[in-house]
């Protein structure tokens, strides 16, 4: 029974979920807590770029890419600095795609020794301190690195993981960096991420100055009501189910002293 959820509102001491069925028809549900679960797939991240709009190839965003196929033999720039770019790097490079890789930072490429405890941890401390504050979260491996496998240390002795700093601008044909080097550009793949999904929750205004909501705890700062589960550090599959074992308790607490 799918339900396509349009809006989470204030009604008196509830929330009130407005959602469609399956067949159009809209509806009404009274709840005390909510756990927003939504994700990220929906929200695509693309930066704004000057003359972003000028160029007459394909802005193509990692939720829109389906096979490398369709980008065979065209001149393609990949820009992001996390796995799934490698990923369409390495596919793309399989069907003889001309490709230009830009980041706006440094891919540091560690080898499995180096991906410790220590360091996942504290990339999710990172995480857990945005959303504290109410930033933005950092992509988790902005903090952790690459793995250096063997699949993607041959694709750096073979030069194709050599990244560009970020190009200042699009034209119609390419993109152009400060110092005037031109790349031309069939297509633009944006491997930049996401945002999480909350546009449903904007009645509530949950959203700090800087964007991003604050939760400590699993639960929204501004809301105790409404509960976050699978984003940032939550979002692996280990990380997804010791969150929910987590938030489940916190709302069983929760409704215990309604």
């Amino acid at each position: 029974r799918p339900a396509n959820v349009r809006s989470v509102s204030n009604r008196g001491l509830d929330l009130a979920v407005e959602y469609t069925d399956g067949q159009g028809a809209r509806h009404e549900l009274l709840t005390d807590v909510l756990v927003n679960a939504t994700g990220t797939w929906g929200s695509p991240f693309i930066p704004w770029y000057p003359r972003l709009d000028s160029f007459a190839g394909r802005h193509v965003h990692t939720s829109d890419y389906t096979s490398a196929e369709e980008f065979r033999g065209k001149k393609v720039v990949v820009v992001g600095g996390g796995t799934s770019a490698i990923g369409f790097l390495l596919e793309l490079e399989d069907v003889g795609a001309e490709i230009a890789w830009v980041s706006r930072r440094p891919i540091e490429f560690l080898d499995e020794s180096e991906l410790n405890l220590e360091a996942r941890e504290s990339s999710v401390a990172k995480q857990d301190e945005a959303a504290r504050a109410g930033r933005a979260l950092p992509s988790i491996v902005s903090g952790t690195g690459v793995p250096r496998t063997r699949r993607i240390q041959a694709a750096i002795d073979r030069g194709l993981l050599v990244a560009k700093p970020m190009f200042a601008s699009i034209e119609p044909d390419g993109v152009r960096w400060e110092d005037g080097t031109f790349q031309k550009a069939d297509a633009i793949l944006w491997s930049t991420g996401f945002r999480p999904e909350l546009r449903h929750l904007a009645p509530l205004k949950l959203r700090e100055k800087e964007g991003g909501v604050t939760v400590g705890d699993g639960s929204s700062w501004k809301d105790s009501r409404i509960f976050f589960a699978g984003y940032g550090p939550q979002a692996s599959t280990i990380g997804a189910n010791r969150a929910g074992r987590q938030i489940a308790r916190q709302v069983i607490a929760t409704l215990s002293n309604l």
